[in-house]
């Protein structure tokens, strides 16, 4: 553990992961509450084109991609709102054509290579910079704050959106700066997560937290210990292994989840048993 805290860019990484750890956990329940856990996969399909677009601009790839994200999250809110009865075709359109512009956005970039675009694909460790630690630190700040003021909005817009309407709530503004928030946070996250993959780990802490807890509280506290086991173990696995970040938390978490489950059927059971 030491040996590998020894080198600057795993510090840089260690700090990155542990604010992510508690950033998706608190963003992620709601989408798993919301049945929105494919708005995450979707929103990071389409920050590829962000990726591609600041790419062959030129500027800073995580600033086009926060960009390219608020409009896709603001876009998908509206096809939702059009489609309410079929919510699944905002996000095949989105999907489909975030992956569609970011190919064409790198087919006329001559200058992109395939390192580059594996560091956004699958994350990378060593490429993390002390910008984009403080832009996560950021980041974490600001979703605490709001969490801690808005939460008992989310909770009333997430559990029943007629009583959110009855007490005079701005559902479809909540519901856009939810995904908005919800896209900066994956755009700042794939540096390190990769873009195939953050959407793993925006949804998969949130979900075992829901396994393991009663009570909202105890689901969000749950939530974050195991985003924070899950990421720090995947990470020190990345480091060992070299293997890329993304795919080795993913996988810690799937492991997690199948252990949980796994207790949870055994402790039914005994119940059963002892009845």
């Amino acid at each position: 553990m030491l040996e590998m805290l020894s080198f600057e860019f795993m510090q840089r990484a260690f700090l990155s992961a542990l604010m992510m750890s508690i950033i998706a956990p608190l963003l992620g329940i709601f989408l798993v509450i919301r049945r929105q856990s494919l708005l995450a996969d979707t929103l990071s399909h389409v920050s590829l084109s962000g990726v591609a677009l600041g790419l062959l601009l030129g500027v800073n790839p995580s600033l086009s991609t926060i960009v390219v994200v608020i409009v896709a999250a603001i876009f998908l809110e509206y096809l939702r709102r059009v489609y309410k009865s079929y919510s699944e075709i905002s996000i095949a359109i989105l999907m489909s054509g975030g992956l569609a512009f970011a190919l064409i956005l790198m087919s006329l970039n001559q200058g992109t290579t395939i390192q580059s675009i594996n560091q956004f694909l699958f994350g990378s460790i060593i490429t993390i910079s002390w910008n984009q630690v403080y832009q996560l630190i950021g980041l974490f700040v600001i979703v605490s704050i709001l969490f801690v003021l808005f939460r008992r909005v989310m909770y009333v817009v997430t559990f029943d959106e007629d009583i959110a309407q009855i007490d005079g709530l701005n559902i479809n503004l909540v519901s856009i700066l939810f995904n908005v928030i919800c896209g900066i946070a994956i755009a700042l996250m794939i540096p390190i997560a990769g873009a195939l993959l953050v959407s793993a780990i925006m949804v998969l802490p949130a979900a075992i937290g829901m396994r393991l807890g009663k009570t909202f509280s105890v689901v969000i506290l749950s939530g974050i210990v195991v985003g924070m086991i899950g990421t720090l173990s995947g990470l020190s696995a990345s480091f060992y292994l070299e293997t890329p970040p993304g795919a080795s938390i993913t996988v810690v978490f799937i492991l997690i989840f199948m252990l949980v489950n796994i207790y949870k059927k055994v402790r039914m059971s005994l119940k059963r048993k002892a009845l």
